[in-house]
């Protein structure tokens, strides 16, 4: 291996849902003490799943395992209306750790309805983030669709107010191509007022596409679980580089390396921790490689946290 420089793609790791998700866990165990549960992952990072544990957070995939008047935190990805329902009757100390970007497409769900429009959701099957989406209207169909040769099956009727919502975490080529399949089949769809796709998800993809032209390789930092992880990695493959998922250096193999690779992208999903990713910089940086930044876009967003946690430092600090 001959890498001489490695360029860090600029903006990488760490969105602010995810951020945003990953305190709201660590603040409610100071607020509350351990255990508290997590349902489903936080986030789809397995280093963040296994540091939460170590400090008492228990993930869980079903309300039924977390015990009556418990403290839970609900992940990054949304639930169906169900859960929260649920959260209600088990008496259960609810933070609410949804993505506000996601929250938006849970809202744009129910106000398309009360309208009285038919929706098309594209995202993945049952990923964790749909199936929360889907599940705001329950009793009511709403096809998704994933592939160009998925809008080809639909039987939809074309009706005058018609709208697709997407998953947040989608590819922004891949999500065009089924957009302009839809418009296709039924010209009288609409977009929703601003795009679904999420700032972050657009932002690190620009970022990688950028890399990839001037990288031979690119490695992205981020869980196989990880949807942004995954078309991060595609994405930089579809403008010419090889590139390859790993959770960490130990998922590094000398044998993806070429003599001739004489540079190194790196980024890294916006689940995935800087920590993860830095450690990655300094595998190749230990070789002798130089580390550069290649900076794309600059990214200051933040969210505040969820209103339930502000409400729970109210409450101690009244009864302080």
């Amino acid at each position: 291996m001959m890498v001489e420089k490695v360029l860090i793609a600029m903006p990488h790791g760490f969105c602010a849902g995810v951020a945003r998700a990953v305190k709201a866990v660590e603040d409610t165990l100071e607020l509350f003490g351990a255990p508290i549960y997590v349902k489903h992952e936080i986030v789809h990072n397995k280093h963040v799943v296994e540091n939460i544990a170590k400090r008492g957070a228990i993930t869980v995939e079903t309300l039924a395992e977390v015990p009556v008047g418990s403290v839970v935190v609900f992940s990054a990805h949304g639930s169906p209306r169900s859960h929260y329902a649920e959260a209600a009757r088990r008496k259960l100390y609810l933070i609410d750790a949804t993505c506000p970007l996601v929250t938006k497409v849970h809202l744009e769900v129910v106000r398309y309805i009360k309208e009285g429009y038919a929706i098309i959701y594209i995202g993945h099957k049952d990923h964790i983030e749909g199936v929360g989406v889907l599940g705001e209207v329950p009793g009511i169909n709403i096809p998704l669709v994933e592939t160009v040769a998925d809008v080809d099956g639909l039987d939809v009727p074309m009706t005058e107010k018609m709208v697709y919502l997407t998953q947040t975490t989608l590819s922004i080529d891949e999500t065009k191509d089924v957009i302009a399949a839809l418009k296709r089949k039924y010209p009288s769809i609409t977009a929703p007022p601003l795009e679904d796709i999420c700032y972050a998800t657009t932002n690190r993809q620009e970022a990688v596409k950028a890399l990839a032209v001037v990288a031979p390789i690119v490695i992205v930092v981020g869980s196989k679980s990880s949807s942004n992880s995954n078309r991060l990695r595609e994405t930089a493959e579809r403008f010419g580089a090889r590139a390859y998922l790993v959770d960490g250096v130990e998922d590094i193999r000398p044998e993806w390396f070429l003599e001739t690779d004489r540079v190194v992208g790196i980024t890294g999903g916006a689940s995935a921790p800087e920590d993860r990713i830095q450690e990655v910089v300094e595998y190749f940086c230990n070789q002798g490689a130089v580390a550069e930044k290649f900076v794309v876009k600059e990214e200051k967003m933040f969210f505040a946290e969820p209103v339930e946690l502000m409400q729970a430092r109210r409450e101690r600090t009244t009864h302080v």
